[in-house]
């Protein structure tokens, strides 16, 4: 077991000797959380598939767009943001109780930096609250009733789950935590998943050997699935316009950014 995993159900500890995907994300989208281990990899990561820069930055945008939409034009009020990895600009509390300050976010990791960050997290101000969970996304029960302390499942719940399950390398297991996450919000409630793609139609085959060498010498290890494994993870739900697409093309200004292999997609439970 290596210095940033633990027990089950036990807290991750920090190794500050292997790159970690939390630290490198911050360190691709121009963050500085981030270790001289993480900066090395993230630099050999982008100098052999130099489009992950820009997926970093196309999945950040996504965020805000799906948070600002679904807290302006749905009304959405409570919002689960499993995998929410370290703070920059414009998190999904900020973005939703500038909309709405009556917003409830709960942010769900199990980074150790992430954890040592969540201070900044708990800043929600006004008539909102804001919280943090440390639980891994394996855990779905242990999620649900931490979040329930915060958030009323009675109520429509954005559960956020960007950039997350191509960590949960089984493709069932992590169509069981969606499902299981899913079943216990209401009718009214959404889903909002970004997902790596190795799918040729969006440039998603040079991810393939980046991934290989981020497996070998980072953690956790990632898997990039195919559009038609991404989609079922919406089984069950109704996908809104567009669909799966480019997280860079959803919902987007005209004249967005290149479309990038990282697949977005925003889903109500009927």
């Amino acid at each position: 077991m290596s210095e940033d995993q633990a027990p089950s159900g036990g807290p991750a500890r920090l190794n500050t000797a292997v790159a970690h995907n939390a630290r490198v994300w911050n360190y691709w989208i121009g963050g500085k959380d981030h270790y001289e281990v993480d900066q090395r990899v993230g630099e050999h990561v982008a100098g052999m598939f130099p489009l992950i820069r820009e997926i970093a930055r196309a999945d950040r945008r996504f965020l805000g767009r799906a948070v600002r939409f679904l807290a302006e034009e749905r009304g959405v009020r409570q919002f689960l943001d499993i995998g929410t990895g370290l703070p920059t600009g414009d998190n999904t509390h900020e973005i939703a109780q500038r909309v709405a300050p009556e917003s409830r976010v709960v942010y769900v990791d199990n980074d150790p930096i992430v954890l040592m960050h969540a201070r900044t997290l708990l800043t929600g101000g006004g008539a909102g609250v804001t919280d943090y969970v440390d639980a891994d996304v394996r855990d779905p029960d242990a999620i649900l009733e931490r979040a329930a302390r915060t958030l009323d499942f009675g109520r429509p719940v954005a559960v956020m789950m960007l950039g997350i399950l191509n960590f949960v390398l089984d493709v069932e297991a992590a169509r069981h935590i969606v499902r299981r996450i899913m079943a216990e919000v209401p009718s009214g409630s959404y889903l909002v998943l970004t997902h790596p793609t190795h799918d040729s139609e969006v440039g998603g085959q040079g991810q393939i050997p980046a991934m290989r060498f981020w497996n070998e010498n980072a953690t956790p290890p990632i898997t990039a699935r195919s559009g038609t494994d991404i989609v079922a993870f919406f089984e069950g739900l109704d996908l809104l316009e567009p669909g799966l697409v480019s997280c860079s093309r959803w919902r987007a200004e005209p004249g967005s950014p290149a479309v990038v292999p990282q697949y977005g997609a925003v889903a109500v439970k009927p």
